[in-house]
């Protein structure tokens, strides 16, 4: 099990997570969902040990992370950032055998489980292509199977896999086959932790949302407990529909449009005394 207790985290005199806790089990994607700033990329970052600094404390299958060395942390969780700079003319597939660098495999395990992920990410006919001719879209999915082949394991040891809003570069189509890979991987033992802005794509994916504003736990707990009208609206101050899918029964949120205009109408009226 992977847990952040009561985290806060400051920034000069700025308070960008107040004791904040969030658990992600074994074979459960966790999404993480609210309005910018609200400390969302923060706390994926402290749960990735790259942020120190905070209050609070992380555990990582019971052990505190800061006391596991970084080799065995990263076998054990992989990290998929927003953007993801490479400056050198490496393929796809160099790309990807980075993802098995921290483990102690053999050079013939390695090859099958990059040739693996490449199957599962529809990568294959990309072999051999350099890295820097590929799309946003296409370099995205080849991040995806180097987080995917750094926690592809036999063992029973539970893993975990963190997202930094991973769809925002991507199509439609791409946004679900993404989701859907991560959802898979909570087939193996493996906890998903993704940060979120679509909450349709969190209430579809999704089996516990947290939801955070201005650094602060609005809510957390399962989909059908959180993906609520009240919380939606008191978390993004924004007035929502939720209905309900009528094959899978999750959520379906819809804003209710024209909102943003008539409050800043109000604004400009109150601000000239029209």
């Amino acid at each position: 099990m992977f847990r952040g207790e009561n985290i806060s985290y400051l920034v000069g005199k700025k308070n960008i997570l107040c004791d904040c806790s969030v658990v992600v089990t074994p074979g459960t994607f966790t999404a993480v969902a609210g309005p910018n700033g609200a400390g969302k990329t923060s706390l994926l970052k402290i749960l990735a040990h790259e942020l120190t600094g905070y209050k609070g404390r992380v555990l990582l299958n019971d052990r505190k992370m800061s006391r596991i060395k970084n080799r065995e942390l990263s076998a054990l969780r992989a990290v998929l950032p927003q953007h993801t700079e490479v400056n050198f003319p490496f393929t796809i597939d160099q790309i990807v055998e980075i993802g098995r660098y921290p483990h102690r495999t053999t050079k013939v395990q390695n090859q099958r489980i990059i040739d693996e992920v490449l199957q599962l990410t529809d990568l294959v006919e990309f072999r051999g292509r350099i890295y820097q001719t590929l799309s946003g879209g296409e370099k995205q999915r080849v991040q995806m199977a180097r987080v995917m082949a750094q926690v592809w394991d036999d063992s029973d040891q539970p893993k975990y896999l963190l997202l930094d809003e991973p769809t925002s570069s991507l199509d439609l189509a791409q946004q679900h086959a993404l989701l859907g890979l991560a959802k898979e991987l909570c087939k193996r033992n493996i906890g998903v932790l993704a940060v979120l802005h679509d909450l349709n794509l969190a209430a579809q994916y999704a089996d516990d949302v947290l939801f955070l504003k201005g650094g602060e736990t609005i809510a957390f707990g399962g989909v059908h407990e959180t993906m609520t009208r009240e919380i939606i609206q008191k978390t993004f101050s924004y007035p929502v529909k939720v209905t309900y899918d009528e094959d899978t029964r999750r959520p379906l949120i819809c804003a209710v449009a024209g909102c943003i205009l008539k409050t800043t109408e109000k604004k400009i009226l109150k601000q000239y005394a029209l």
